[in-house]
């Protein structure tokens, strides 16, 4: 049995389509496979759910500005057509931002009854105040503290990390953290992570 740690990217990649194969795997998880996430990651995926929202909002109300002042010109074609593909962009942003919250929701839906959880507690938070790996972003310093506490609880598992943000969790201290407590293997893409755990059987 390998255990898979996955943080909130993959939450993510799931909700905006980045990566096919996260969904894929979180449906069907292999038997072979105990796959872990910091509970945290749930609360970091919503507020990154809000992110989403307000920017696309922000873009929505940019489209509606121009369309506005397009619709003032009486007399152009191109100023109409473009009336008309700008109005038909604010449905196609709307129908996005309702599938970004479906999969989000059903993603989390799925994690709550597939995937291990691993609590926060009291002396996870004090090592991540006190031993910092990932000093530009302290959540997901945090989330990197609460892999680290499960993996060394297990030491005699097979144990990968998976997630496509290689620029905090890619760091070299990070992936030196992550070796020390036997976590020997990290994929970027859920697709290589299946390669890998095909190879293993």
């Amino acid at each position: 049995m390998a255990i898979l740690y996955i943080e909130t990217n993959f939450l993510m990649s799931i909700a905006t389509g980045r990566d096919p194969d996260a969904n894929n795997l979180l449906v069907s998880v292999p038997t072979s496979v105990n796959i872990a996430i910091p509970s945290i990651c749930c609360m970091e995926s919503l507020s990154a759910l809000e992110d989403e929202i307000k920017r696309r909002n922000r873009f929505l109300g940019e489209m509606e500005k121009q369309i506005s002042q397009l619709k003032r010109d009486k007399t152009s074609p191109s100023a109409q057509s473009l009336v008309f593909h700008l109005e038909e962009s604010l449905n196609e942003n709307e129908v996005l931002l309702n599938d970004i919250n479906a999969r989000l929701f059903a993603a989390l839906d799925l994690l709550a009854i597939k995937i291990e959880m691993l609590p926060l507690t009291a002396g996870i938070l004090r090592e991540s105040l006190n031993s910092i790996f990932i000093e530009e972003d302290p959540t997901d310093n945090l989330i990197l503290h609460c892999i680290l506490n499960h993996a060394q609880l297990h030491p005699n598992e097979v144990k990968v990390f998976l997630s496509n943000n290689t620029k905090e969790f890619g760091l070299p201290k990070v992936r030196d953290a992550l070796r020390e407590v036997g976590i020997m293997k990290y994929f970027s893409v859920t697709e290589d992570f299946l390669g890998w755990l095909q190879s293993q059987s």
